[in-house]
């Protein structure tokens, strides 16, 4: 059993389950992958996984360290990798073995994980989610960030201080969410609720470890 698969997010859409209900789902198009290296406590120190997303990718796109280490697993074409912690009951893997969508069944429980959509430089209502000042004529204050530190003490902005600045692109993980379908044949996974990331962006499906938290 795999420990998770990579993947690259097509959009949302819904179903309709046996009883009429309707269930948002994000479609993820899933594999297939290749193991390019398996990583042992007495090598690396800790047991692990690299994975790779089987995808088109012009071989100037890729430096020749990268692609000698592609080649030594016989991975070539893969543009995307990522490495997966093994556990108990994930069974033994090695370089050129094959994780597709097959591995996962309907009703498992995952987490994603995936970069959130930039959204430039934002303010601190947007990003911080500040109440701001009124917005009355001449009220000066209406989506000002007020006092970052007085000057007497401690004379100084503090590190972490919210403030405006570059907001997105960060990594989210999204966790326990259930598997509603898997098309084996065209290698899609059907998941329930929202993904992070923009359509077309690579995500990371793991199996996931802990419940409710």
């Amino acid at each position: 059993m795999s420990p998770g698969i990579l993947g690259k997010k097509i959009g949302m859409t819904q179903i309709f389950r046996a009883d009429g209900q309707v269930v948002p789902v994000t479609l993820v198009k899933a594999g297939p992958c290749v193991v390019v290296q398996r990583k042992t406590p007495a090598t690396d120190g800790y047991d692990a996984i690299q994975v790779g997303l089987m995808e088109y990718v012009k071989p100037a796109r890729i430096n020749k360290p990268e692609t000698g280490h592609l080649k030594k697993a016989g991975a070539d074409g893969v543009r995307y990798s990522r490495e997966f912690k093994l556990n108990r009951g994930n069974g033994d893997f090695k370089a050129g073995d094959k994780i597709t969508a097959e591995d996962f069944k309907p009703k498992e429980i995952i987490d994603v994980i995936g970069i959130s959509k930039g959204r430039g430089f934002q303010g601190v209502v947007k990003r911080h989610g500040f109440r701001g000042g009124p917005g009355g004529h001449g009220s000066m204050f209406h989506r000002a960030p007020g006092s970052i530190g007085a000057s007497s003490f401690p004379s100084r902005v503090f590190p972490g201080m919210r403030m405006g600045g570059h907001m997105g692109t960060d990594q989210v993980t999204v966790r326990n969410l259930e598997i509603i379908e898997v098309d084996a044949e065209e290698n899609v996974i059907m998941v329930k609720g929202a993904l992070p990331g923009a359509n077309g962006s690579y995500v990371m499906i793991r199996r996931t470890k802990t419940r409710g938290q």
